[in-house]
């Protein structure tokens, strides 16, 4: 099964929809997680999205990429363009992508309904070329 990093800036929001789209999406296909080159916390608009379409990342918690070894993971996926700011090991795995997504935190709710949904078709596209 091929393991999946979504890295952010601050796993906040981008990353941590990002993971509870692909523990979803992917379940039983891929293994997941999320990380930020800082921690800080779920914000709360990223948790109300993901519930208003049935998935719960109420119980997600926010993590420095320091707590992983980029050697065990196939795929990284950065969502904010932090790609250029990620230590060289986790750009060299078998797929690196850089998505470059609006980051919602401190918009209006529609702004992070529209990353959501942006997320949701990459992830779908992500699982479908890991699977």
């Amino acid at each position: 099964m091929k393991k999946v990093m979504f890295a952010c800036k601050k796993n906040s929001c981008r990353s941590q929809m990002a993971e509870g789209f692909a523990k979803t999406l992917g379940k039983d296909k891929i293994e997941v997680n999320s990380c930020g080159l800082e921690a800080s916390e779920v914000n709360p608009t990223a948790i109300e999205v993901m519930q208003e379409i049935g998935i719960d990342i109420s119980d997600q918690t926010s993590k420095s990429i320091n707590n992983f070894q980029p050697e065990d993971y196939d795929a990284v996926i950065s969502l904010c363009g932090c790609g250029v700011s990620l230590p060289e090991g986790w750009i060299l795995r078998e797929i690196f992508e850089d998505w470059q997504l609006d980051d919602p935190d401190g918009q209006p709710i529609e702004t992070f309904r529209r990353v959501r949904d942006e997320i949701k078709d990459r992830v779908e596209v992500l699982i479908s070329k890991l699977s």
